[in-house]
This record gives C-alpha cells, structure tokens and sequence, in this order.
C-alpha cells in the first residue's frame, strides 16, 4: 500500500480549512484516513498559526516512506520538526490564544 500525506477538505462553502492526513494513494480526498496529523486554516490571520502538525508522526510516517504533496512538503519544511518557522509559529500561537473572542 502507498501512503501519501495530503490534505483534506472540510468545512462550508466559502470557509474550508483542511486536515494534513496520511491516507492510501487510491481513496479519492476527503475518503477514509490513515491516521489526521494536524490542520491547516487558510482564514486565520496570522500565516504562521495557519498551520499545526504533529511533528514526531510526521516525521514517522515520512521515515517509513510515505509521499507528501506539493503543499503538505512546504508546510513540512516549514512547521516540521526542523522546521524553518518553528520560533515564528510558537509565537503567532501565543497571541492567538491572548487574543479575546470578538461576538
């Protein structure tokens, strides 16, 4: 069996945000999964607290030869375990949670 790590789409129309998973190759996008290893919000306002990975099963499942996609790669490279915006995201993070709700 192939594993690729992609994203899958959820949400409503007009406001999707989408789940990094690790699925088989052959069900279609938003079929059955292996196993959900974080999200990706595109509407967050911040892009460094768009997305949140697990980092050590990312790095599992990249070690035993799993495939990601064009994005989940990029959004590996840059929130993974050695990743490029880890500092960047710790602290998008921290303000978020500050941050009051707004009715």
């Amino acid at each position: 069996m192939a594993v690729k790590l992609r994203m899958k789409r959820m949400g409503r129309k007009g406001r999707a945000f989408f789940r990094v998973c690790a699925v088989d190759s052959r069900t279609m996008r938003d079929g059955r999964v292996l196993e959900e290893l974080g999200y990706y919000d595109p509407s967050v306002a911040d892009t460094d607290a768009r997305a949140v990975l697990k980092k050590d099963r990312v790095a599992y499942w990249v070690g035993v030869g799993a495939q990601p996609s064009e994005k989940v790669a990029a959004l590996i490279r840059k929130y993974g375990e050695n990743g490029s915006h880890l500092e960047k995201q710790a602290t998008a993070l921290a303000k978020l949670k500050k941050k009051p709700i707004q009715a």
